[in-house]
């Protein structure tokens, strides 16, 4: 089993930031393909961003690209997501997930492990 523990969230003006951190535990040498997902409320769960074991592979939702960057630090089990120009839009619970598979999160039915998720609260 592995276990995801996220951190980081908060409330931001717009315009602000934050920095998303998820911490791996247990069998963290299964894990290969980490990403993040979001869910506001009254809607469904999305893709936020993914990234390859490597860390060479990364895909994001349109609408965060270019304000959202995902990154990973593979000797301390962490994922990151530095979140700029934060929208009211981006008001949400996120989620850690992680895959053992290689092939890349783009779903919600891809993750094998998912965190307890952490609010982001982003005011007008």
């Amino acid at each position: 089993q592995v276990q995801l523990v996220e951190s980081g969230g908060g409330l931001v003006q717009t315009g602000g930031s934050l920095r998303l951190s998820c911490a791996a535990s247990g069998r963290t040498l299964s894990v290969s393909n980490m990403g993040w997902f979001r869910q506001a409320p009254g809607k469904e769960r999305e893709f936020v961003s993914s990234i390859s074991a490597s860390g060479g592979v990364i895909y994001y939702k349109d609408s965060v690209k270019g304000r959202f960057t995902i990154s990973r630090d593979n000797a301390k089990n962490t994922v990151y997501l530095q979140m700029n120009s934060l929208k009211p839009e981006d008001t949400a619970v996120y989620y850690c997930t992680a895959r053992r598979s290689v092939f890349p999160i783009r779903a919600s039915t891809d993750p094998d492990y998912w965190g307890q998720g952490t609010q982001v609260t982003v005011s007008s």
